[in-house]
Protein backbone atom coordinates (compact mmCIF):
# COMPACT_ATOMS: atom_id res chain seq x y z
CA UNK A 1 0.00 0.00 0.00
CA UNK A 2 1.45 3.33 -1.05
CA UNK A 3 2.39 5.77 1.90
CA UNK A 4 -0.74 8.50 1.79
CA UNK A 5 2.23 11.23 2.04
CA UNK A 6 4.43 10.22 -0.65
CA UNK A 7 4.84 12.99 -3.32
CA UNK A 8 6.48 10.40 -5.85
CA UNK A 9 8.38 12.25 -9.29
CA UNK A 10 8.94 10.39 -12.05
CA UNK A 11 12.62 11.07 -12.61
CA UNK A 12 14.55 9.23 -9.54
CA UNK A 13 17.97 10.07 -8.93
CA UNK A 14 19.94 7.40 -10.70
CA UNK A 15 23.50 5.44 -8.31
CA UNK A 16 26.60 6.17 -9.94
CA UNK A 17 29.30 4.06 -8.15
CA UNK A 18 31.27 6.20 -5.92
CA UNK A 19 34.49 7.09 -7.44
CA UNK A 20 37.48 7.41 -4.65
CA UNK A 21 40.09 9.14 -6.77
CA UNK A 22 39.76 12.41 -4.48
CA UNK A 23 42.05 15.19 -3.99
CA UNK A 24 42.75 16.97 -0.59
CA UNK A 25 40.13 18.88 0.72
CA UNK A 26 40.99 22.67 0.88
CA UNK A 27 41.45 23.63 4.77
CA UNK A 28 39.27 25.79 6.91
CA UNK A 29 40.34 29.45 6.69
CA UNK A 30 40.86 31.49 10.19
CA UNK A 31 41.54 28.74 12.95
CA UNK A 32 44.26 28.20 14.42
CA UNK A 33 47.17 26.07 12.75
CA UNK A 34 47.23 23.31 15.26
CA UNK A 35 43.20 22.94 14.50
CA UNK A 36 42.38 19.62 13.66
CA UNK A 37 39.97 21.24 10.98
CA UNK A 38 42.72 22.74 9.23
CA UNK A 39 44.53 19.18 8.73
CA UNK A 40 44.05 17.05 5.19
CA UNK A 41 43.80 13.74 5.89
CA UNK A 42 42.39 11.18 3.39
CA UNK A 43 42.49 8.64 5.73
CA UNK A 44 38.60 8.67 7.67
CA UNK A 45 38.90 9.75 11.21
CA UNK A 46 37.87 7.76 14.49
CA UNK A 47 37.97 10.77 16.58
CA UNK A 48 36.51 14.06 16.29
CA UNK A 49 37.17 17.68 18.11
CA UNK A 50 35.13 18.19 20.55
CA UNK A 51 32.90 20.65 21.09
CA UNK A 52 32.44 23.25 24.07
CA UNK A 53 30.23 20.45 26.30
CA UNK A 54 28.13 23.97 27.63
CA UNK A 55 27.57 24.26 23.75
CA UNK A 56 23.93 22.15 24.13
CA UNK A 57 23.29 24.74 26.90
CA UNK A 58 22.63 27.44 24.12
CA UNK A 59 19.38 25.12 23.11
CA UNK A 60 17.38 27.41 25.59
CA UNK A 61 17.68 30.37 23.86
CA UNK A 62 15.59 29.03 20.98
CA UNK A 63 12.22 29.12 21.41
CA UNK A 64 11.38 27.49 18.66
CA UNK A 65 13.48 24.33 18.94
CA UNK A 66 11.16 23.35 22.02
CA UNK A 67 8.12 21.64 20.24
CA UNK A 68 6.95 18.80 18.76
CA UNK A 69 6.37 17.97 15.10
CA UNK A 70 3.94 14.85 14.43
CA UNK A 71 4.14 13.93 17.90
CA UNK A 72 8.09 13.80 18.02
CA UNK A 73 10.53 16.47 19.13
CA UNK A 74 11.63 18.54 16.51
CA UNK A 75 15.00 17.90 15.49
CA UNK A 76 15.96 20.79 12.71
CA UNK A 77 18.64 19.91 10.03
CA UNK A 78 17.55 22.52 7.93
CA UNK A 79 20.01 25.14 8.95
CA UNK A 80 21.54 25.54 5.52
CA UNK A 81 18.38 27.40 4.33
CA UNK A 82 17.84 29.12 7.30
CA UNK A 83 18.77 28.85 11.22
CA UNK A 84 16.65 30.05 14.06
CA UNK A 85 16.62 32.65 15.88
CA UNK A 86 17.85 33.03 20.01
CA UNK A 87 15.63 35.07 22.14
CA UNK A 88 18.28 37.98 22.59
CA UNK A 89 17.61 38.64 18.66
CA UNK A 90 13.53 38.30 18.66
CA UNK A 91 13.73 40.74 21.88
CA UNK A 92 15.97 43.18 19.70
CA UNK A 93 13.12 43.10 16.98
CA UNK A 94 10.46 43.53 19.64
CA UNK A 95 12.37 46.19 21.56
CA UNK A 96 12.97 48.64 18.20
CA UNK A 97 9.06 48.32 17.40
CA UNK A 98 8.20 48.76 20.73
CA UNK A 99 10.25 51.96 21.80
CA UNK A 100 12.36 53.29 18.60
CA UNK A 101 10.46 52.15 15.85
CA UNK A 102 11.10 55.93 13.61
CA UNK A 103 12.68 56.51 10.07
CA UNK A 104 16.49 57.17 10.26
CA UNK A 105 18.42 60.09 9.32
CA UNK A 106 17.86 63.35 8.67
CA UNK A 107 14.91 62.94 11.71
CA UNK A 108 15.54 65.63 14.62
CA UNK A 109 13.00 64.12 17.01
CA UNK A 110 13.92 61.71 19.91
CA UNK A 111 12.71 58.51 18.26
CA UNK A 112 14.41 59.35 14.71
CA UNK A 113 17.30 59.78 16.52
CA UNK A 114 17.61 56.55 18.72
CA UNK A 115 16.63 54.77 15.32
CA UNK A 116 19.34 56.01 13.32
CA UNK A 117 21.97 55.51 16.35
CA UNK A 118 20.72 51.65 16.87
CA UNK A 119 20.95 51.41 12.65
CA UNK A 120 24.31 52.96 12.36
CA UNK A 121 25.62 50.95 15.32
CA UNK A 122 24.60 47.74 13.74
CA UNK A 123 26.34 48.34 11.01
CA UNK A 124 29.90 48.88 12.77
CA UNK A 125 28.66 46.51 14.75
CA UNK A 126 28.44 44.11 11.58
CA UNK A 127 31.97 45.73 10.21
CA UNK A 128 33.57 44.85 13.41
CA UNK A 129 31.70 41.00 12.84
CA UNK A 130 34.07 40.25 9.31
CA UNK A 131 36.87 43.09 10.23
CA UNK A 132 36.11 45.23 7.96
CA UNK A 133 38.01 48.46 7.92
CA UNK A 134 35.47 50.99 8.13
CA UNK A 135 31.65 51.00 8.81
CA UNK A 136 30.69 52.30 5.66
CA UNK A 137 32.10 49.55 4.01
CA UNK A 138 28.79 47.73 5.21
CA UNK A 139 25.69 47.65 2.78
CA UNK A 140 22.88 46.75 4.07
CA UNK A 141 20.60 44.59 1.45
CA UNK A 142 18.09 42.42 1.93
CA UNK A 143 20.17 39.06 1.63
CA UNK A 144 22.88 37.27 -0.60
CA UNK A 145 21.02 37.08 -3.63
CA UNK A 146 20.91 40.84 -3.84
CA UNK A 147 24.23 41.45 -2.59
CA UNK A 148 25.77 39.85 -5.18
CA UNK A 149 23.23 41.03 -7.73
CA UNK A 150 24.41 44.72 -6.87
CA UNK A 151 27.96 43.92 -8.05
CA UNK A 152 26.88 42.45 -11.44
CA UNK A 153 24.75 44.94 -12.02
CA UNK A 154 26.77 48.15 -10.93
CA UNK A 155 30.29 47.13 -11.37
CA UNK A 156 29.59 45.06 -14.69
CA UNK A 157 28.16 47.71 -16.14
CA UNK A 158 31.36 50.05 -15.73
CA UNK A 159 33.95 47.54 -16.38
CA UNK A 160 33.13 44.48 -18.34
CA UNK A 161 33.72 44.80 -22.37
CA UNK A 162 33.54 42.09 -24.99
CA UNK A 163 36.49 39.63 -24.30
CA UNK A 164 36.69 40.09 -20.81
CA UNK A 165 36.11 36.52 -18.72
CA UNK A 166 34.58 36.07 -15.90
CA UNK A 167 35.51 33.46 -13.62
CA UNK A 168 33.36 31.10 -11.07
CA UNK A 169 32.94 27.86 -10.11
CA UNK A 170 30.90 24.38 -10.95
CA UNK A 171 29.53 24.51 -7.21
CA UNK A 172 28.03 27.72 -7.29
CA UNK A 173 24.21 28.44 -5.97
CA UNK A 174 22.19 29.91 -8.22
CA UNK A 175 22.58 33.21 -6.88
CA UNK A 176 26.27 33.56 -7.35
CA UNK A 177 25.93 31.70 -11.36
CA UNK A 178 22.79 33.56 -12.76
CA UNK A 179 23.71 37.08 -12.09
CA UNK A 180 27.10 36.52 -13.88
CA UNK A 181 25.43 34.61 -16.63
CA UNK A 182 23.22 38.12 -17.23
CA UNK A 183 26.52 40.27 -16.91
CA UNK A 184 27.99 38.55 -18.94
CA UNK A 185 25.31 38.09 -21.80
CA UNK A 186 25.29 41.93 -21.75
CA UNK A 187 28.89 42.96 -22.02
CA UNK A 188 29.47 40.01 -24.64
CA UNK A 189 32.04 38.52 -22.11
CA UNK A 190 32.77 34.95 -21.71
CA UNK A 191 31.47 33.42 -18.13
CA UNK A 192 33.58 29.80 -17.64
CA UNK A 193 33.85 27.73 -14.42
CA UNK A 194 36.23 26.12 -12.56
CA UNK A 195 35.29 22.14 -12.69
CA UNK A 196 35.12 20.13 -10.01
CA UNK A 197 36.56 16.68 -9.27
CA UNK A 198 35.56 13.23 -8.78
CA UNK A 199 32.13 11.47 -9.76
CA UNK A 200 30.74 12.49 -6.20
CA UNK A 201 32.63 16.32 -6.16
CA UNK A 202 34.81 14.47 -3.20
CA UNK A 203 37.92 16.20 -4.77
CA UNK A 204 36.72 19.97 -5.00
CA UNK A 205 37.85 21.95 -7.33
CA UNK A 206 40.11 21.51 -9.60
CA UNK A 207 42.99 23.94 -8.52
CA UNK A 208 45.48 23.12 -11.13
CA UNK A 209 43.25 24.63 -13.76
CA UNK A 210 43.72 28.41 -12.32
CA UNK A 211 46.87 27.94 -14.14
CA UNK A 212 45.04 28.10 -17.33
CA UNK A 213 41.75 29.88 -16.32
CA UNK A 214 42.72 32.55 -14.05
CA UNK A 215 44.71 34.55 -16.54
CA UNK A 216 45.07 38.30 -17.20
CA UNK A 217 41.64 38.38 -18.91
CA UNK A 218 39.63 37.57 -15.95
CA UNK A 219 38.40 40.78 -14.70
CA UNK A 220 36.01 39.08 -11.50
CA UNK A 221 36.18 35.56 -10.11
CA UNK A 222 33.15 34.84 -7.86
CA UNK A 223 33.36 32.05 -5.94
CA UNK A 224 31.94 30.19 -2.61
CA UNK A 225 33.10 29.76 0.36
CA UNK A 226 31.24 26.95 1.66
CA UNK A 227 29.05 24.84 -0.81
CA UNK A 228 25.47 24.83 0.44
CA UNK A 229 25.08 21.28 -1.96
CA UNK A 230 28.76 19.62 -1.13
CA UNK A 231 29.66 21.21 2.14
CA UNK A 232 33.66 22.00 0.35
CA UNK A 233 35.18 24.48 2.18
CA UNK A 234 37.40 26.49 -0.46
CA UNK A 235 40.92 28.19 0.58
CA UNK A 236 39.24 32.12 0.26
CA UNK A 237 42.25 33.44 0.79
CA UNK A 238 44.54 31.61 -2.03
CA UNK A 239 41.63 32.09 -4.69
CA UNK A 240 41.91 35.98 -3.40
CA UNK A 241 45.61 36.01 -3.82
CA UNK A 242 46.06 34.09 -6.83
CA UNK A 243 42.82 36.96 -8.51
CA UNK A 244 44.95 39.73 -7.40
CA UNK A 245 47.59 38.51 -9.01
CA UNK A 246 46.30 38.81 -12.59
CA UNK A 247 44.40 42.11 -11.33
CA UNK A 248 40.83 39.92 -10.86
CA UNK A 249 37.90 41.54 -8.62
CA UNK A 250 36.90 38.95 -6.33
CA UNK A 251 33.32 38.35 -5.17
CA UNK A 252 33.06 35.88 -2.01
CA UNK A 253 29.44 33.85 -1.82
CA UNK A 254 29.49 33.75 2.38
CA UNK A 255 26.16 32.93 2.53
CA UNK A 256 26.74 29.52 4.37
CA UNK A 257 29.99 30.31 6.27
CA UNK A 258 29.31 33.45 7.77
CA UNK A 259 28.29 32.51 11.77
CA UNK A 260 30.10 29.51 11.03
CA UNK A 261 33.50 30.39 11.23
CA UNK A 262 35.58 33.31 12.09
CA UNK A 263 35.78 35.79 8.76
CA UNK A 264 38.02 38.43 8.29
CA UNK A 265 38.13 39.86 4.86
CA UNK A 266 41.31 42.33 5.40
CA UNK A 267 43.12 38.93 5.78
CA UNK A 268 41.24 37.72 2.79
CA UNK A 269 41.99 40.49 1.03
CA UNK A 270 38.62 40.12 -1.21
CA UNK A 271 37.03 43.06 -2.92
CA UNK A 272 33.64 42.18 -2.14
CA UNK A 273 31.57 39.79 0.38
CA UNK A 274 28.23 38.63 0.50
CA UNK A 275 26.24 36.77 3.09
CA UNK A 276 22.40 37.02 4.45
CA UNK A 277 21.24 37.44 8.27
CA UNK A 278 18.59 34.72 7.96
CA UNK A 279 21.68 31.88 8.17
CA UNK A 280 23.43 33.16 11.43
CA UNK A 281 20.26 33.99 13.88
CA UNK A 282 19.39 36.91 12.59
CA UNK A 283 15.95 37.62 10.78
CA UNK A 284 15.02 37.43 6.79
CA UNK A 285 14.78 39.92 4.47
CA UNK A 286 18.30 41.72 5.67
CA UNK A 287 21.68 40.84 4.12
CA UNK A 288 24.77 42.88 3.51
CA UNK A 289 27.48 43.37 0.28
CA UNK A 290 30.87 44.18 2.11
CA UNK A 291 32.88 46.35 -0.59
CA UNK A 292 36.10 47.76 -0.12
CA UNK A 293 35.31 51.43 0.21
CA UNK A 294 37.34 53.08 -2.84
CA UNK A 295 35.19 50.99 -5.53
CA UNK A 296 32.35 51.32 -3.30
CA UNK A 297 32.35 54.86 -3.55
CA UNK A 298 33.25 54.79 -7.31
CA UNK A 299 30.10 52.26 -8.02
CA UNK A 300 27.43 53.60 -9.49
CA UNK A 301 23.64 52.84 -7.74
CA UNK A 302 21.93 50.46 -8.66
CA UNK A 303 18.92 51.38 -6.93
CA UNK A 304 18.00 55.79 -7.10
CA UNK A 305 15.57 57.35 -4.96
CA UNK A 306 15.50 59.27 -1.79
CA UNK A 307 18.83 59.04 1.40
CA UNK A 308 21.08 58.54 -1.39
CA UNK A 309 21.65 62.03 -3.10
CA UNK A 310 23.30 64.90 -2.23
CA UNK A 311 21.36 67.22 -4.96
CA UNK A 312 18.46 67.01 -7.34
CA UNK A 313 17.72 69.34 -9.82
CA UNK A 314 14.90 68.57 -12.67
CA UNK A 315 18.06 67.86 -14.76
CA UNK A 316 19.62 64.83 -12.46
CA UNK A 317 21.12 64.30 -9.32
CA UNK A 318 24.32 63.45 -7.28
CA UNK A 319 24.87 61.00 -5.23
CA UNK A 320 26.16 60.62 -1.41
CA UNK A 321 29.29 58.29 -1.12
CA UNK A 322 29.25 54.92 0.57
CA UNK A 323 26.87 53.53 2.03
CA UNK A 324 24.23 55.69 1.57
CA UNK A 325 24.59 55.50 -2.21
CA UNK A 326 23.68 52.20 -2.54
CA UNK A 327 20.73 52.20 0.15
CA UNK A 328 17.87 54.33 -1.54
CA UNK A 329 14.37 54.66 0.44
CA UNK A 330 13.67 53.68 3.68
CA UNK A 331 16.58 50.97 4.83
CA UNK A 332 15.46 47.98 6.85
CA UNK A 333 15.98 49.58 10.16
CA UNK A 334 14.87 46.74 12.37
CA UNK A 335 16.15 43.80 10.86
CA UNK A 336 19.72 45.89 10.59
CA UNK A 337 19.42 46.06 14.13
CA UNK A 338 18.30 42.42 14.89
CA UNK A 339 21.31 41.00 12.77
CA UNK A 340 23.66 43.52 15.26
CA UNK A 341 21.99 41.32 18.09
CA UNK A 342 23.08 37.75 16.21
CA UNK A 343 26.60 39.12 15.63
CA UNK A 344 26.50 39.86 19.56
CA UNK A 345 24.83 36.06 20.02
CA UNK A 346 27.38 34.40 18.00
CA UNK A 347 30.64 35.80 19.04
CA UNK A 348 29.63 35.22 22.89
CA UNK A 349 29.63 31.22 21.82
CA UNK A 350 32.88 31.75 19.36
CA UNK A 351 32.78 31.05 16.18
CA UNK A 352 36.21 29.08 16.16
CA UNK A 353 33.40 26.87 18.87
CA UNK A 354 31.01 26.66 16.12
CA UNK A 355 33.22 25.91 13.41
CA UNK A 356 34.56 23.07 15.49
CA UNK A 357 30.95 21.84 16.66
CA UNK A 358 30.15 22.05 12.41
CA UNK A 359 33.40 19.48 11.78
CA UNK A 360 32.72 17.24 14.65
CA UNK A 361 28.68 16.83 13.57
CA UNK A 362 29.78 16.82 9.93
CA UNK A 363 32.02 13.95 10.54
CA UNK A 364 29.85 11.73 13.19
CA UNK A 365 26.96 12.18 10.45
CA UNK A 366 29.33 10.64 7.64
CA UNK A 367 30.49 7.93 9.65
CA UNK A 368 27.00 7.12 10.75
CA UNK A 369 25.40 7.78 7.29
CA UNK A 370 27.89 5.82 5.49
CA UNK A 371 26.67 2.56 7.29
CA UNK A 372 22.86 2.99 5.91
CA UNK A 373 22.55 0.51 2.61
CA UNK A 374 22.03 1.99 -0.43
CA UNK A 375 22.94 5.87 0.04
CA UNK A 376 25.48 7.65 -1.55
CA UNK A 377 27.16 10.83 -0.43
CA UNK A 378 28.45 13.69 -2.04
CA UNK A 379 30.98 15.88 -1.47
CA UNK A 380 34.16 15.87 0.98
CA UNK A 381 34.74 11.92 2.03
CA UNK A 382 35.27 11.32 5.68
CA UNK A 383 37.82 12.99 7.75
CA UNK A 384 38.50 15.82 5.33
CA UNK A 385 37.15 19.26 6.00
CA UNK A 386 33.38 20.16 5.18
CA UNK A 387 31.07 22.38 6.77
CA UNK A 388 28.72 21.48 8.60
CA UNK A 389 26.23 19.76 6.10
CA UNK A 390 25.51 16.29 4.57
CA UNK A 391 23.93 15.63 1.14
CA UNK A 392 22.86 12.33 -0.08
CA UNK A 393 20.98 10.33 -2.62
CA UNK A 394 19.29 7.30 -2.63
CA UNK A 395 19.41 5.28 -5.63
CA UNK A 396 15.47 4.59 -6.13
CA UNK A 397 14.14 7.28 -3.75
CA UNK A 398 13.56 11.27 -4.61
CA UNK A 399 14.68 13.37 -2.25
CA UNK A 400 11.17 14.64 -1.70
CA UNK A 401 9.78 11.40 -0.77
CA UNK A 402 12.88 11.29 2.09
CA UNK A 403 12.09 14.68 3.35
CA UNK A 404 8.53 13.74 3.76
CA UNK A 405 9.29 10.76 5.06
CA UNK A 406 11.58 12.00 7.37
CA UNK A 407 9.28 14.85 8.57
CA UNK A 408 7.08 12.05 10.65
CA UNK A 409 9.95 11.36 12.65
CA UNK A 410 10.17 15.15 13.63
CA UNK A 411 13.16 15.80 11.18
CA UNK A 412 13.23 19.21 8.98
CA UNK A 413 15.02 18.08 6.12
CA UNK A 414 15.66 19.50 2.61
CA UNK A 415 15.48 18.09 -0.55
CA UNK A 416 15.60 18.96 -4.06
CA UNK A 417 18.53 20.31 -6.11
CA UNK A 418 19.63 23.31 -3.86
CA UNK A 419 19.73 25.75 -6.28
CA UNK A 420 22.56 23.81 -7.66
CA UNK A 421 21.05 22.24 -11.09
CA UNK A 422 23.98 22.39 -13.50
CA UNK A 423 25.79 20.55 -10.51
CA UNK A 424 23.51 18.16 -9.88
CA UNK A 425 23.29 17.55 -14.07
CA UNK A 426 26.90 17.30 -13.66
CA UNK A 427 26.84 14.87 -11.00
CA UNK A 428 24.49 12.39 -12.85
CA UNK A 429 21.63 13.65 -9.98
CA UNK A 430 18.17 15.54 -9.75
CA UNK A 431 18.29 15.85 -6.40
CA UNK A 432 19.92 15.32 -3.01
CA UNK A 433 18.70 15.25 0.58
CA UNK A 434 20.36 17.78 2.74
CA UNK A 435 20.98 17.65 6.73
CA UNK A 436 22.58 20.78 7.38
CA UNK A 437 23.60 21.41 11.60
CA UNK A 438 24.62 24.19 13.59
CA UNK A 439 25.49 24.90 17.25
CA UNK A 440 22.41 24.10 19.02
CA UNK A 441 22.44 20.07 16.90
CA UNK A 442 23.59 17.66 18.53
CA UNK A 443 25.02 13.69 18.31
CA UNK A 444 21.59 12.78 19.66
CA UNK A 445 19.43 14.02 16.69
CA UNK A 446 22.15 12.32 13.99
CA UNK A 447 20.59 9.07 15.61
CA UNK A 448 17.46 10.02 15.01
CA UNK A 449 18.48 11.22 11.53
CA UNK A 450 20.18 7.52 10.64
CA UNK A 451 17.37 5.84 12.40
CA UNK A 452 14.79 7.60 9.61
CA UNK A 453 16.97 7.06 7.19
CA UNK A 454 17.01 3.25 8.20
CA UNK A 455 13.18 2.87 7.85
CA UNK A 456 12.59 4.97 4.65
CA UNK A 457 15.20 2.62 3.18
CA UNK A 458 13.23 -0.43 4.28
CA UNK A 459 10.16 0.91 3.31
CA UNK A 460 11.61 1.62 -0.18
CA UNK A 461 13.46 -0.96 -0.90
CA UNK A 462 13.14 -3.91 1.62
Amino acid sequence: MRHPRLARHAQRPQRRPHHRDHRDAQRLIQLPSDSTLARVNPKPETSYPKPRPALGATRADFPILHQQVNGKPLVYFDNGATSQKPRSVIDALVHYYERDNSNVHRGLHALSMRATDAYEGARTRIAKFINAADPAEIIFTRGTTESINLVAHSWARAHLKPGDVILTTEMEHHSNLVPWQQAAKAAGATLRYIPVLGADAEGGLNLAALDTLLTPAVKLFAFTHISNTLGTINDAALLCRRARAVGAVTVIDAAQSIGHAPIDVQALDCDFLAFSGHKMCGPTGIGVLYGRRALLDKLAPDETGGGMVVTVTYEGATWKPAPERHEAGTPNVADAIALGAACDYIDSIGRDVIAAHDHHLGQVAMEKLSAVPGIRIIGPRAGQPRGGLVGFAFADVHAHDVVTFADEDGLALRGGHHCNQPLMRKLGLTSTTRASFYFYNTEQEIDVLVGSLHRIQKFFVG
